[in-house]
């Protein structure tokens, strides 16, 4: 058993390294405007997962994506050295879509915050279908007094 706080400290540290690397070492053109975003590994500490984005469309995306596998060598060997592993864990690159997911979100906010203005616009015109008091109300007014000795008594049997 590996101790989850030391894969966390692992996963932190291949996400700086990878980083690092990527910013200063890999002079490869098609690598758009990338950030590392998270690094997961799993409890064995063989296989490591990195997330990242890139600023761009979808061409800038896959040209990325293509930069980062031919330099996963690279990376990797220097991920081993860097964390003193028996094993270097094997990188897996993850494009993360947050910024997709985040639009989505947004949208169908925006959407439902319309809905509510469109039935708070109806309801500000709405009338009763029927009376205001839609209840039948007696108006006995001798029902409404009551008198002193009305009352029933309380406490079940009189047993004495």
């Amino acid at each position: 058993m590996t101790d989850p706080a030391k894969v966390r400290r692992h996963a932190e540290r291949i996400r700086e390294l990878v980083a690092s690397v990527v910013r200063s070492q890999i002079k490869d053109p098609r690598l758009g405007m990338i950030t590392i975003t998270d690094a997961r590994i799993t409890a064995d500490l063989r296989d490591a997962t990195v997330f990242y984005t890139v600023l761009g469309d979808a061409a800038a995306q896959a040209s990325t994506a293509a930069a980062l596998e031919s330099a996963k060598g690279m990376l990797r060997s220097t991920v081993g050295k860097a964390l003193g592993l028996r094993h270097s864990p094997t990188l897996t690159f993850v494009l993360d879509d947050v910024q997709d997911q985040v639009k989505h979100i947004d949208d169908l906010l925006a959407a439902a915050r319309n809905a509510d203005a469109e039935v708070q616009r109806l309801a500000a015109h709405a009338q009763y279908a029927g009376e205001a008091q839609p209840y039948r109300v007696e108006e006995d007014e001798d029902s409404d007094v009551e008198e002193p000795g009305d009352e029933e008594p309380r406490g079940g049997d009189d047993r004495r």
